[in-house]
């Protein structure tokens, strides 16, 4: 019998994270990882690049292991469950905790309509009235529906930018997750497009628990709760990622506890 990850509503949970080692092969790209993600805040990830923060968050919903040769050592809890125990299937664990990438995804031969009810659809919802219900709910949980609810049948991809990276917010919902993480949501953004998703993510933050990497800091400044600074270490030639600090947002950007988030932060690194 398959052990599935519990589907209570979508009202926040917690994520904890205990000695999460990735792996890419026999390389550990990250040393252990121990951090605790409270429901109804958001968490930022920051750091320079190829210290591991978009591999990290990847290890939090098993999608690291998508990657050939890819895994991860360690537990991350979902609420109680371990989403890494043996018997607990990978597709639940995505549908429980869903992603949204730095490039705005939307289904290119599909209408806004569908980009919406593909996942309801593949989770086994086929009464119409009801995915209509999903859609229009998820579109509003989005921000998105006064502005395409007119156009539901036009195809996703005609959207701009930054309806599209909605979109995909929207599509996430459809499938009622209990956290969501976001990688870079914003990296392909202008700045108003940028500030409607930030409004949006601390909108979401009543409802879910939130991780976001992002490669600004300004903008884990401006919406997180917590801040972890993960940096880059190197043994010989070969770098690995180790989170220096975990910190309320205020105390990482007034006050850190580790000198080496001051110098990243102050650019002196990085």
């Amino acid at each position: 019998m398959t052990t599935t990850v519990s589907s209570t509503p979508a009202t926040g949970h917690t994520l904890t994270v205990k000695g999460l080692k990735p792996f890419y092969g026999k390389r550990q790209a990250v040393r252990a990882v121990d951090l605790a993600v409270a429901p109804h805040q958001i968490t930022a990830i920051i750091g320079p690049s190829g210290c591991g923060k978009s591999t990290v968050l990847r290890c939090f919903n098993r999608m690291h292991e998508t990657v050939l040769g890819a895994r991860a050592e360690g537990q991350v809890l979902l609420d109680s469950d371990d989403i890494y125990a043996l018997d607990v299937d990978p597709t639940l664990v995505r549908r429980k905790i869903g992603m949204v990438f730095q490039q705005p995804i939307a289904l290119r031969t599909r209408s806004i309509y569908e980009n919406i009810a593909i996942g309801p659809r593949l989770a086994g919802v086929s009464n119409k009235r009801r995915l209509d219900e999903i859609v229009e709910k998820s579109l509003r949980g989005a921000v998105l529906w006064d502005e395409v609810k007119d156009k539901l049948q036009n195809a996703g991809a005609a959207l701009s930018g930054g309806q599209q990276q909605r979109l995909s917010i929207a599509r996430t919902l459809a499938v009622e997750p209990e956290v969501i993480l976001f990688d870079e949501p914003c990296s392909a953004l202008d700045p108003i497009s940028t500030l409607k998703i930030e409004e949006l993510l601390l909108e979401l933050r009543r409802s879910y628990t939130i991780v976001i990497v992002t490669h600004n800091m300004q903008q884990a400044a401006r919406i997180s709760d917590m801040t972890a600074v993960f940096m880059v270490e190197r043994d010989g030639e070969t770098p690995t990622g180790v989170l220096v600090e975990y910190n309320p947002t205020k105390q990482v950007f007034t006050k850190p506890q580790d000198a080496r988030t001051e110098d990243y932060i102050s650019g002196r690194v990085g």
